[in-house]
């Protein structure tokens, strides 16, 4: 049975495929790669190096997701040990922009973000206080 694609994109279907490509981009890794790509090709163990924190094998989950999905080319060069390298395609490259306008919202906004956890943090979230603190909120409005 054939499942019906709806015929104009609607991310917030489930079933729709800009969900999928979203949640490709969107995740904690894969910007860092496509950042760390879009200064020059890179081989495996450069990237573990460039981008601290990540796993061997989320590193690895990440270039076999964007490789699948057309937005990092793998080139094997056949010597010993193998050399493998990893570039933006042309379509990946169509994701510098958007991602350097992530790159400068969160270096924009690092002061503000730290300001507002600060914040929320030294007070009470219980139901009960959250509740008595929009009454009192309103009620001086």
């Amino acid at each position: 049975m054939e499942s019906k694609q709806p015929t104009s994109p609607d991310i917030f279907r489930a079933d729709c495929l800009s969900r999928q490509v979203l949640h490709l981009i969107a995740d904690e890794w894969t910007p860092l790669v496509i950042y760390a790509l879009e200064e020059h090709t890179m081989r495996f163990g450069q990237l573990l190096k460039r981008i601290d924190g990540i796993s061997t094998k989320m590193l690895t989950q990440i270039l076999r997701a964007l490789e699948r999905n057309g937005l990092v080319q793998r080139v094997v060069y056949p010597v010993v040990p193998p050399v493998v390298e990893y570039s933006l395609t042309p379509l990946g490259q169509t994701l510098r922009e958007p991602m350097q306008a992530l790159k400068v919202w969160a270096y924009g906004h690092l002061q503000e973000v730290a300001q507002a956890r600060a914040t929320y943090d030294c007070l009470d979230h219980t139901p009960i206080q959250e509740a008595t603190a929009s009454l009192v909120q309103q009620r001086s409005l």
